[in-house]
């Protein structure tokens, strides 16, 4: 399997919207990796290849997509939460919903990276292990693929359209921040404390 991690995003900081829908991908590619290998070793030695692609898969997992869910927990949904706007008053029950796929999915990644480091530890890992983590594995397949369709279809459009232009740069800006990435804009990274004190309109 070819495992391609430093891969450029097709947008950037100056449309967060449109990045958090590339990291959808990654965490679709990524998914693939670790239930290819599943599939492929069935819990018995790894080869190079293999270790190398559950190594990267479990780490991204582990590491950036945290991320992600800040990107969206803590400064996406926050702000369509506050806002007057009726047409985004009208998703805040299927945001409420992402949350809790948020929490669920973190519980199930918690599942395979268990397994998944015992295995790269010790070699190999019992029957067992191999069917919970591709029991674990199927659950998120199945919660991403509706999660991630509720959002590049809906939610990201909707966000994009009525939130104001100012807010949207902010969300860029924190996520930049999150990453210990500089972004530069004309318009200085704004919190949502500024903005909820008036500062930002």
């Amino acid at each position: 399997m070819s495992i391609q991690i430093g891969d450029k995003p097709d947008n950037g900081f100056d449309n967060p919207l449109g990045l958090l829908s590339d990291c959808h991908r990654r965490i679709e590619r990524f998914l693939d990796y670790l239930q290819q290998v599943a599939d492929q070793a069935g819990g018995g030695p790894l080869t190079e290849d293999q270790r190398h692609t559950l190594e990267i898969s479990l780490r991204y997992f582990r590491n950036a997509a945290p991320r992600h869910t800040q990107d969206e927990e803590e400064s996406l949904f926050p702000r369509m939460k506050s806002t007057e706007n009726e047409a985004l008053h009208q998703v805040l029950d299927k945001i409420q919903g992402l949350e809790a796929d948020h929490q669920r999915a973190s519980d199930l990644h918690a599942v395979v990276d268990e397994i998944g480091t015992r295995w790269l530890k010790e070699g190999e890992i019992s029957a067992e292990e191999v069917v919970s983590m591709k029991v674990a594995l199927g659950e998120l397949e199945g919660l991403y693929d509706n999660h991630i369709a509720l959002e590049d279809q809906e939610v990201f459009p909707l966000a994009g359209s009525e939130l104001p232009v100012e807010q949207i740069k902010a969300i860029g800006c924190e996520m930049a921040q999150r990453r210990g990435l500089s972004y530069e804009d004309p318009l200085r990274c704004r919190t949502r404390r500024e903005e909820t004190d008036g500062k930002v309109a």
